[in-house]
């Protein structure tokens, strides 16, 4: 085993939860019986790091089994790093007969045109996702297994998620998933998180969506305390009211755990009082940020609470009815960033 591999591996029992190990472990089945009940699990990280270099070396091996078990370890934890969203645009009359054999031929194929080493791993996972690991090396180096990006697809849908993509690697990664998913074009979906999961059911809409209805229903009975019934039903229809348009405009029961939204301001400063900062001809820019550890759930309880104004202003529920979380502002309104944000390196 060369440091390289052993590099890897280190890093991989260091980044895999501790509860999770023995699971993930005989997921992969590299291990014998014996060699799985030898593993103490209670042990620290360290030891059992040891361990797993010994047994390793006693069964011979590879980069390449290595990664099948980070492979497991990010599917079953994807929720590391920064996943940035995007989508393919223009399909051809065939996009949608594309099916995983024909797809993960000719990604490699084409990728392997555009890269001369470069290693692609390829799984399919139980929800129909289509997981990839790429090993970037370039001309003169073998593939960076340390760094690799991970690439989520969903067949006979648009839309891909990425981490760990530098923008070297970005129209490379790019023109060979146009070419195996016989779409034309991929643009940036201005959607990104550190949950894979939240930022996959807010573009794909798989959560609940409430519709405008003439009659709201009346909010469930919490523990109230005001006891005058007239009181209570001249308050309960204005509450109905503003949860209904609450939920109309960030949706109903469990929503996804989006944690930021980014707006980007490029208008004319408008202040009477500051002719200096009015007069000037170029654009006033600033960013705002609102963070939160579930944020179409905090903006939901502030407008269903009162806390914010209702109807719902539309710079905030064009988060998820346009499924996305980075605006650029300009006096022509919200609108799609003029450059393609670049994901970190």
């Amino acid at each position: 085993m060369d440091d390289s591999t052993k590099r890897l591996l280190q890093r991989l029992i260091k980044r895999i939860p501790a509860q999770m190990l023995r699971t993930t472990l005989d997921k992969w089945g590299r291990l014998t019986g014996d060699q799985q009940k030898s593993m103490d699990f209670t042990q620290s990280k360290w030891a059992l790091t040891e361990k797993m270099l010994a047994v390793c070396e006693e069964n011979e091996l590879t980069i390449k089994h290595l990664t099948e078990l980070e492979m497991i370890s990010i599917i079953d934890n994807p929720n590391k790093g920064m996943w940035y969203a995007f989508q393919l645009m223009d399909p051809q009359d065939d996009a949608n007969s594309v099916e995983l054999t024909q797809f993960k031929e000719q990604f490699k194929s084409h990728l392997r045109e555009l890269v001369i080493h470069v290693s692609v791993k390829i799984k399919k996972d139980t929800d129909d996702a289509v997981w990839i690991r790429i090993a970037w090396g370039d001309t003169f180096s073998r593939p960076n297994h340390l760094k690799p990006t991970y690439v989520v697809h969903y067949l006979q849908s648009p839309y891909v998620f990425v981490t760990s993509l530098t923008s070297k690697q970005k129209p490379l990664l790019s023109q060979a998933l146009v070419l195996s998913t016989r779409y034309q074009a991929i643009k940036d979906a201005n959607l990104s998180g550190r949950k894979l999961t939240a930022i996959r059911d807010l573009l794909m809409r798989k959560y609940q969506q409430v519709f405008p209805t003439k009659y709201p229903s009346p909010l469930p009975e919490n523990n109230q305390t005001i006891s005058n019934p007239h009181i209570e039903e001249e308050q309960a229809e204005p509450a109905a009211n503003r949860l209904q348009m609450a939920c109309e405009a960030f949706g109903g029961g469990t929503l996804p755990q989006l944690q930021s939204a980014v707006y980007k301001l490029e208008t004319k400063f408008r202040d009477n009082s500051n002719k200096t900062m009015t007069e000037r001809e170029e654009p006033f820019r600033c960013v705002v940020k609102f963070a939160s550890t579930n944020l179409l759930e905090s903006l939901r309880h502030c407008a269903s609470a009162g806390i914010a104004s209702t109807p719902v202003t539309p710079l905030l529920s064009c988060i998820p009815q346009k499924g996305r979380n980075y605006f650029v502002i300009t006096d022509n309104g919200p609108g799609p960033s003029s450059q393609m944000r670049q994901p970190q390196n």
